[in-house]
């Protein structure tokens, strides 16, 4: 039977990829079904919400109810729903009064700026810091990485930047404070200025996606790594004559992956998806501070179209990390 490059064979890819495809394509259904049925048990009238504070009749409320497809049977608003989301009309928001994909489209940069640098650098400083604490397992300096990272993930993010806000934005004590305490700009800025200005905003939000990103991270690594440090393969490596940062570099730590790519890859569905509880406490002007807005009305169609969204970059990401899965270890393509 004919191979692949690195072992895997010809037909027993395409059936690894067919089912890895044929499973997102399941998932993204299921996501559809769930995000219309999961939000229409929220309490709450979205009409009577529009309307809060506002003289309106019931014929003006009749009115808004056939206009946003209220007043049709919940098995006939599913499928009117499931049509327009396969053609990638996301509806219109209620709140807004404009097409939820416009308004994702809008937010969406903002996100992709704070959780993107974050992610960046929370994967490197995790991998980093996580294979030097596991192939110097038992070192003092393993000790104090591993008990600070255990510390920070579990640390609500929420009050961690909650936190970081008293102490650098506010101040406290001697420490002044140096940095906003909320948005993404000044609004008052333009060239060089304006890059410094939103850079100065994303400080705090940024050291708290970090801070616990790179715990989780450095703890996956690390725990994989351990697993592969008792392997014949490193002994054998050694025996040729190779250094021990050669054995660590080329041998065990491509072999102590494949845990860390699937944790690194969510990680990057989070991109698209924010961080509903850091974006609100820092008001940055993100997706994730736009799904609390849409959650408090309800805005049914713009939270369900922030829910497809957020599941479907994770789907995704999660489905580019199986299809990486066989050029680190070919045996998974086989």
């Amino acid at each position: 039977m004919a191979k692949r490059p690195g072992g895997i064979t010809s037909t027993a890819y395409p059936r690894y990829l067919a089912g890895k495809l044929g499973g997102a394509a399941v998932s993204l259904l299921a996501v559809l079904v769930t995000s219309f049925f999961l939000f229409r048990i929220i309490p709450g009238d979205p009409v009577r919400a529009m309307t809060h504070g506002v003289p309106t009749s019931a014929e003006q409320m009749a009115t808004l109810r056939r206009q946003f497809g209220l007043d049709q049977p919940l098995w006939q608003q599913f499928t009117d729903y499931c049509a327009k989301a396969l053609t990638g009309d996301l509806g219109m928001s209620y709140q807004f009064r404009a097409p939820v994909g416009e308004l994702i489209a809008a937010k969406f940069p903002a996100t992709l700026l704070l959780t993107g640098v974050a992610v960046v650098v929370y994967s490197a400083l995790g991998l980093w810091l996580g294979t030097r604490s596991a192939w110097r397992h038992g070192s003092p300096g393993d000790r104090l990485s591993t008990g600070i990272a255990l510390t920070l993930w579990s640390v609500p993010s929420f009050w961690l930047g909650l936190l970081l806000i008293i102490v650098f934005s506010v101040g406290i004590g001697p420490i002044p404070g140096m940095f906003p305490t909320g948005g993404m700009e000044s609004g008052d800025e333009t060239g060089l200025a304006y890059v410094l200005d939103v850079a100065h905003h994303m400080v705090l939000p940024v050291l708290t996606l970090v801070a616990v990103g790179y715990a989780q991270t450095l703890l996956v690594m690390r725990a994989s790594l351990l697993d592969e440090m008792g392997g014949d393969y490193l002994t054998t490596a050694r025996a040729k004559g190779l250094r021990d940062d050669v054995v660590r570099r080329r041998h065990a730590v491509p072999n102590a992956l494949l845990p860390t790519v699937t944790m690194i890859f969510i990680n990057l569905g989070h991109v698209a998806a924010g961080s509903i509880l850091v974006e609100t406490v820092f008001s940055w002007p993100g997706l994730g501070g736009l799904f609390y807005q849409a959650l408090s009305v309800p805005d049914l169609p713009l939270v369900q179209g922030l829910f497809v969204v957020f599941a479907g970059a994770m789907i995704v990401t999660n489905l580019l990390a199986d299809l990486l899965y066989p050029l680190l270890d070919p045996r998974v393509g086989r």
